[in-house]
């Protein structure tokens, strides 16, 4: 039983949710081979027609916010496509000071198999505190596009974001060998992000890395859409079986139509229609 005198003063309820799902190939579609899910974490599938199994994480609590623990997982069995996006942006909530938010992600992905993982934009408040990671494990001949885009606070609502906590690391390891590592923190006060070698000023901005075999012969395409995105400043480079996109803008309304037209290019089909939402 539930005792109220455990808890401190400065306690308060905690979200606390984990979920995962699998999809696999029958026949000329991806279908759905395992789906768990506890806690604030949700896993709805629209059921939408064509090759691929989409997936769409919802957090039921609202939000994150200090102490909140939040973990996905997701596989794709040999040669199925599984493509998983958020309902709506997540929003990061000011926290405790000697809190911090936890959400781990955990992707899979068999042989001729594909994840697209396109999350919805992630909105840092004032002085909130978010730890993430994601580690990917992929087969030689599997094919990854990994996205993430960060807002700090909402530009049109008049939100500045003076001081937050956030980190977030990536490993991809493609057939066994770690093939990307990437690592951003923010810590404490944002303003010295407005340097040129920081975020030179802008508030939203979005990492992008697709491994695949045939990802060089994608460089140029993705190159020319970045020069014709208004109001976004980006750069993209393949290397090792992988190309990897930074883009900055102003504010995620800046940000969204130039990542819309990219993703959309790099997926080769539409993006989830809660993108559109």
């Amino acid at each position: 039983m539930f005792d109220a005198g455990l808890l401190s003063e400065r306690t308060q309820p905690r979200a606390i949710g984990a979920a995962a799902v699998g999809a696999a190939r029958r026949g000329c579609a991806s279908t759905l081979a395992g789906l768990r899910q506890q806690g604030s974490a949700k896993i709805f599938l629209p059921g939408v027609p064509g090759d691929a199994l989409e997936a769409v994480l919802l957090n039921t609590a609202g939000g994150i916010t200090g102490g909140d623990r939040f973990r996905w997982s997701a596989d794709a069995a040999a040669g199925a496509r599984l493509v998983i996006t958020t309902q709506a942006a997540e929003r990061a909530y000011r926290a405790q000071d000697s809190e911090l938010a936890s959400v781990e992600t955990r992707l899979e992905i068999a042989a001729g198999a594909r994840i697209d993982w396109l999350p919805q934009e992630t909105i840092l408040f004032d002085r909130s505190a978010l730890s993430r990671r994601i580690e990917v494990d992929m087969e030689p001949d599997a094919t990854l596009v990994l996205a993430e885009s960060v807002v700090l606070g909402r530009r049109a609502m008049g939100e500045r974001v003076r001081s937050c906590r956030f980190s977030d690391q990536w490993r991809i390891r493609r057939g066994g060998r770690l093939v990307h590592a990437d690592a951003l923190r923010i810590w404490g006060e944002t303003a010295g992000l407005a340097a040129p070698a920081a975020l030179g000023g802008a508030t939203a901005f979005a990492s992008i890395v697709m491994v695949a075999p045939d990802v060089a012969d994608r460089l140029d395409p993705v190159r020319r859409l970045l020069a014709d995105a208004p109001g976004v400043e980006a750069g993209a480079s393949a290397f090792d079986g992988c190309l990897v996109l930074r883009m900055l803008a102003e504010d995620g309304y800046a940000l969204r139509p130039a990542l819309l037209r990219l993703l959309t290019c790099l997926c080769g089909r539409p993006l989830p229609r809660v993108w559109s939402i």
